[in-house]
């Protein structure tokens, strides 16, 4: 299978599945908002648009699928802000709309199992950004037939985005709240269940992404240190431990997340099931 994406807000996830679908004979344009972030993506094959700014009306005509990764704020989605009516006038030639979204939209549950069916009750503004925008997508997929999926994403980690240089640098920390427990995903396995998905549609799905281990963020910092064979970092009150109000919030929500539908629906066999298989892979790679 291949076709043309239309990606908005190119950025981590879209440059991972970008790889995939490369070697699938795909063609791909990608949106960013600086000139230099642009030439980096025609570097990589992506044809750039400059956006807001350049017309992406074009794009939209000749796209078979639709990545969104750009995130909502105050104003909503920037894309259904900017673009609805153009998504809507191609709607039907469309193959496959992909909204990415995140497990913040569930909030907090004391550590409780939530899956695709768990109420939205975000606890965070971001989470409340993020349920408005799925919320605004539904109803024009249920206006126009826009064969949208949503996926909502754990945290996300993989090259470039773990824990080893924090760790070599001593300044790691491990926070502690007990009872916190959180999901994760590694950006590789975000990239293959949405090829999955593209490969077999089924609008009005949605997908939770995620690993099969959720854990406490100060394990992970532990097994780090225990990889790279150094100290593992003191231990932190979250109470008394000097963290910015984002991080904080990161702190507000409690949450173990269920996968169990990429595995039945799309067949998804997880490259790495938990973050110790991650973890390994990335110093391997780190140490090449």
């Amino acid at each position: 299978m291949s076709g043309s994406l239309l990606s908005f807000g190119h950025g981590y996830s879209a440059r991972a599945l970008a790889s995939l679908l490369f070697r699938q004979g795909w063609g791909m344009i990608g949106t960013t908002r600086s000139p230099d972030k642009a030439a980096k993506l025609a570097e990589t094959g992506v044809t750039p648009l400059v956006w807001p700014g350049d017309d992406v009306r074009p794009a939209l005509q000749s796209a078979t699928h639709i990545l969104v990764s750009a995130g909502p704020d105050a104003n909503g989605d920037p894309v259904l802000a900017r673009v609805r009516d153009d998504i809507a006038a191609v709607a039907p030639n469309l193959k496959w709309v992909g909204y990415l979204s995140t497990t913040g939209v569930y909030g907090d549950h004391a550590g409780g199992w939530v899956d695709e069916t768990t109420p939205l009750t975000p606890s965070t503004q971001r989470g409340e950004y993020r349920k408005d925008a799925e919320a605004a997508w539904q109803a024009l997929a249920a206006e126009t037939g826009l064969p949208l999926h949503i996926f909502r994403l754990a945290g996300i980690y993989g090259p470039g985005r773990g824990p080893f240089a924090k760790v070599r640098a001593g300044t790691a920390r491990r926070i502690i709240k007990p009872g916190q427990v959180f999901s994760r995903v590694h950006v590789d396995d975000i990239a293959q269940v949405l090829a999955a998905s593209m490969a077999k549609p089924n609008p009005g799905a949605i997908y939770n992404l995620c690993d099969d281990d959720p854990a406490p963020p100060e394990d992970v910092i532990a097994h780090a240190a225990e990889l790279l064979n150094v100290p593992i970092p003191p231990a932190i009150d979250f109470d008394t431990a000097d963290l910015s109000p984002m991080a904080r919030s990161f702190y507000a929500e409690s949450k173990r997340v269920r996968n169990d539908r990429i595995k039945e629906e799309l067949g998804v066999r997880l490259i790495y099931p938990s973050y110790r298989d991650g973890l390994a892979a990335l110093l391997e790679v780190e140490d090449t």
